[in-house]
């Protein structure tokens, strides 16, 4: 912004797309989704999970950001209904899992771009550490420069799929289907890691809003845009599936060498390359538009005695909380080394608790505050929205429940993601006697 202005606000159009790479950015990450759930059950998983699970989260959001559309979004929603305690469990938890989550775009940056310079597989640190540190720079710029991006890299991303689509129709992959394979019992473990899968990549709903005071007409506009990029993250999410499925190809062989290689198995060399530069628009896509969101957190939480004053500063010329971007970033940097399957597993667990906080926020609000505006109301009752809530939780103890029994190599992030969870409190004493200090000395 020029200095002595107004600060820059985004609208609906840029809106949807941030919301669309801060949820999905694209089908990269479901490749594995058919070696788990196969040809049978994996379509069934990917339209049903994000219903069950997702469209409570969403109606949850709106109904809570048209009632406060603050800066800060779910912390503040849950401090004002909960206390200042769960405030911080929720805030400590989404900065948490939004780390562990934003640690897997670096690597998957370097893995497509790796089609192009196999030279980088040796490299990956490197690379992946420019790639934390471009992206906050971009951050500091501030949220219109995040819209533009996210809009140009929107069309990187969702274009090679609208051309693998149309590959697919032209070499009459529809018309002779060659699902592979006569339908089995599906296993509860593979189940699990399969709704890991769709749930990693359908989560971050209430990300979206802790930049609400960004927003011009944040009711209106985030109600309108959530729904658009819903439907859009479906939409692409199906479509690849479909054509994945349809294709013939070897589903291990999908698993570890990506989408790409249903490109080339589709249509040659040229699309495989397409999809490749497409992962890498998407990898930097969400890691802009996520930072954007998980940047403002500690800021916030700052501004209630919770963490160092000095997190609240904000840029002269741009008013960015580029303190607290530089510590995002820095953390991010010592992640990098984690496995994909890992942090998937360890990101739901701990994003789960920090939903499941935000559902008793709405309950306990409706209770508390009855008559409070609220220009978009979820149409049920207080046990209607027990019940609606019930259902992203059963999702998310299946899930728990299969990879449990899976053990194996899932049993170590599981207990990695239980210890991150206990911290919140370890924080919270912590961040009581900081808090006391400051008071004290004020």
């Amino acid at each position: 912004m020029a200095k002595g202005g107004a600060p820059k606000k985004i609208r609906l159009f840029q809106l949807v797309f941030i919301i669309f790479f801060t949820v999905s950015g694209g089908p990269y990450g479901l490749e594995s989704l058919l070696s788990y759930a196969g040809s049978h059950y994996a379509i069934i998983i990917l339209f049903v999970t994000p219903i069950l699970w997702d469209v409570p989260a969403i109606l949850t959001v709106a109904e809570l950001n048209s009632m406060m559309p603050i800066e800060g979004g779910y912390y503040q929603w849950v401090k004002n209904a909960l206390g200042l305690r769960f405030g911080f469990y929720e805030g400590w938890w989404t900065w948490l899992y939004t780390f562990i989550d934003l640690a897997i775009y670096p690597v998957m940056f370097v893995q497509y771009a790796s089609y192009f310079f196999p030279w980088m597989q040796q490299w990956q640190l490197p690379v992946c550490l420019v790639f934390i540190w471009l992206s906050a720079l971009i951050n500091v710029w501030g949220i219109k420069q995040v819209g533009r991006i996210s809009v140009i890299l929107s069309v990187a991303v969702l274009g090679p799929f609208v051309v693998l689509f149309i590959a697919a129709m032209m070499h009459h992959t529809f018309a002779h289907p060659q699902v592979t394979g006569a339908a089995t019992p599906l296993k509860f473990s593979s189940v699990g890691m399969a709704l890991y899968i769709v749930m990693w990549n359908c989560l971050g709903w209430d990300n979206i809003t802790t930049y609400a005071g960004e927003v011009e007409q944040p009711v209106r506009t985030y109600l309108k845009a959530v729904f658009i990029a819903f439907a859009m993250v479906i939409a692409i999410y199906l479509v690849t599936i479909f054509v994945a499925q349809r294709s013939g190809i070897d589903y291990n062989v999908l698993s570890n060498e990506r989408f790409p290689v249903l490109g080339e198995f589709i249509a040659g060399k040229w699309l495989g390359a397409l999809i490749a530069a497409g992962g890498m628009a998407s990898a930097m896509g969400i890691y802009t538009a996520v930072l954007l969101s998980v940047s403002r957190i500690p800021m916030v939480m700052a501004d209630d005695g919770l963490l160092p004053v000095g997190l609240t500063k904000t840029h002269s010329k741009y008013e960015t909380p580029y303190r607290s971007i530089i510590l995002c970033s820095l953390v991010i940097s010592v992640m990098v080394l984690w496995s994909f399957d890992e942090l998937v597993i360890i990101d739901v667990t701990v994003y789960g608790a920090g939903l499941f906080l935000e559902y008793v926020t709405l309950i306990v609000t409706r209770i508390k505050r009855p008559d409070a505006v609220r220009p978009f109301k979820i149409p049920l009752g207080i046990t209607g929205l027990c019940i609606f809530m019930a259902l992203p939780t059963l999702v998310y103890i299946a899930a728990l429940g299969g990879t449990l029994i899976a053990a194996g190599s899932a049993l170590k992030p599981l207990i990695f993601a239980g210890i991150a969870l206990i911290t919140a409190e370890l924080g919270w004493q912590l961040a009581k006697r900081y808090r006391r200090k400051v008071v004290l000395n004020d």
